[in-house]
């Protein structure tokens, strides 16, 4: 398998755990009978922590569709290679560093961070050209 469908399906991994961090996080400020409800009317503010895990949650379903239509768009076209590889890695571990980042409330890095992730996907769409 082409490092870059390996990668992609990390990041899928990787977006469930986030789903699943930010769903617990969500619950265990706002309580069970709100994740069971139907959540009508408006939710509780969430705490600094939480907070930040949702946004960077947010800001993974931003960057994924992006990266996961470069990775298929490359492997459908043929034109996997060294380039696209280290592109995909990069987007992936960017994404994996990110989270304790924002979560830490950790600035600049954090956005750096986010700029590696940003240049992974380029260089993997770069490959199509």
């Amino acid at each position: 398998m082409a490092t870059e469908l390996q990668m992609l399906a990390w990041a899928i991994v990787l977006g469930l755990v986030h789903l699943m961090l930010d769903a617990a996080m969500k619950t265990s400020e706002r309580g069970l009978a709100w994740n069971a409800s139907a959540r009508d009317g408006e939710a509780k503010p969430l705490g600094p922590v939480a907070g930040r895990v949702n946004r960077a949650w947010q800001n993974f379903l931003e960057t994924f569709p992006m990266f996961a239509a470069a990775v298929l768009a490359v492997v459908a076209a043929g034109r996997t290679g060294d380039q696209a590889a280290l592109g995909a890695q990069l987007y992936f571990w960017a994404r994996v560093a990110y989270i304790p980042l924002y979560a830490a409330g950790i600035p600049y890095v954090r956005s750096l961070v986010w700029g590696v992730s940003l240049v992974g996907i380029v260089m993997v769409l770069a490959a199509l050209f």
